[in-house]
């Protein structure tokens, strides 16, 4: 379905040079830019202008060539990069609701997007569905003419759901309705854009970086939706001001050309710590296992080579055994006990109370995610089977197993 395109070589055919030849981009430390004319300035406060920079607040030389890779990456026409992955969501759904309108979300969403669509939206006036999205006829049956949104994640965080992008697509094409699809989990992996999704939001602070060592996100989309988001009068990000730093931005361009190596070896240690943990009897999510339920169509839409990613997650029962192994697993240097992900060291929580606290405890219930949920990052471990025995003996010490 999607297996001609490959993200790695399109980044890695983004050639930008500074004024000095350097392989590396200058760094614009600057707020502000001079003009030779004020009519200059004046043309640029009635339409944007390539390659003019005006505030940045609105453009920065070293945030475009980020936002270009990005663009290149997830095959949009354009991207825009930003100070956090809920900035990036926040801004790109402001920009298409607004009051009276209303939005179809999955249920299985991370929490803070959660929180943004349950108990902030409302206060002005958009209403928003949480329902299963594999259910495609759920989905079209809540689609009404005030419908503005359907908001997905390619793989769900935490319990791994994978989307059906083509029939979403498909679906919000027929009604009018935009697709929005969180990739976070996914980058390279999955192409939403090539599979149908108008548009596509990242927190970089994850698996593109790598490092966590910052806070980004980033909307990617058609150039019409970027230029709509950075307009001087109405655009989100504009207005809003969620300005991602140029030093970050630089950092997280140079940390971008190595993500298809990191993304290879975390979908390769995943997958062997799945499996492995599958064989000691233990309920595992991971796509990457045949008996996942989405695994198949997942198949059939990500990119060749990268893998199935270095998300899993286990469920050891309760919140006292998942706390007493994920402590266990931190003194026997498995990785740490942090959120986040996409770092080269395993990282682990438990999203009930943490990641997913935002989520009532009635729905995460209703939604399959037990307070024994212990999610798991894996990391770029060299000597992987060396970790697993680590972990493997955590799960004894902890009664798991």
């Amino acid at each position: 379905m999607n297996t001609k395109f490959d993200p790695s070589n399109a980044i890695q055919d983004f050639l930008v040079f500074g004024e000095f030849g350097d392989v590396n981009p200058s760094i614009t430390d600057s707020s502000t830019f001079t003009f030779l004319s004020p009519e200059r300035m004046e043309e640029l406060f009635e339409h944007e202008i390539e390659g003019c920079f005006l505030y940045s607040r609105h453009w920065n030389p070293t945030n475009k060539f980020l936002s270009d890779a990005l663009a290149r990456m997830e095959g949009s026409e354009a991207a825009q990069a930003k100070a956090s992955g809920m900035a990036a969501i926040s801004s790109a759904i402001i920009q298409i609701c607004g009051n009276g309108d209303e939005i179809i979300s999955s249920r299985t969403v991370y929490g803070g997007t959660y929180a943004l669509f349950k108990n902030f939206l409302p206060r002005f006036g958009i209403k928003v569905h949480f329902v299963d999205v594999q259910n495609i006829d759920a989905v079209s049956e809540l689609i009404n003419e005030r419908t503005k949104v359907v908001y997905c994640e390619s793989i769900s965080n935490p319990l791994l759901d994978v989307s059906d992008i083509p029939a979403l697509s498909g679906l919000c094409r027929s009604r009018g309705v935009k697709l929005v699809v969180d990739n976070t989990f996914s980058p390279m992996m999955l192409s939403p854009i090539r599979l149908g999704a108008d548009v596509v939001v990242h927190s970089l602070t994850k698996y593109i970086n790598g490092t966590s060592d910052c806070v980004a996100g980033a909307v990617c989309a058609s150039s019409d939706f970027i230029h709509q988001l950075t307009d001087i009068n109405s655009g989100a990000s504009m207005l809003f001001g969620a300005v991602l730093d140029s030093t970050r931005a630089a950092s997280i361009l140079k940390n971008l050309h190595s993500l298809h190596l990191r993304m290879r070896q975390h979908s390769q240690n995943g997958m062997f710590i799945a499996e492995n943990l599958q064989k000691l009897g233990l309920r595992v999510y991971y796509p990457g296992l045949p008996d996942h339920p989405q695994h198949k169509l997942l198949t059939e839409m990500m990119n060749e080579g990268y893998g199935y990613g270095g998300m899993l997650a286990v469920d050891v029962g309760d919140s006292a055994r998942a706390n007493q192994l994920m402590t266990r697993m931190q003194e026997e240097k498995v990785g740490y006990l942090a959120v986040s992900l996409g770092y080269f060291k395993t990282l682990f929580s438990a999203p009930g109370h943490s990641t997913s606290s935002e989520i009532p405890e009635d729905e995460r219930k209703a939604m399959g995610l037990s307070d024994g949920l212990v999610r798991f990052s894996v990391g770029l471990d060299n000597d992987i089977g060396l970790s697993f025995e680590r972990i493997k003996l955590c799960l004894s010490e902890s009664g798991v197993i």
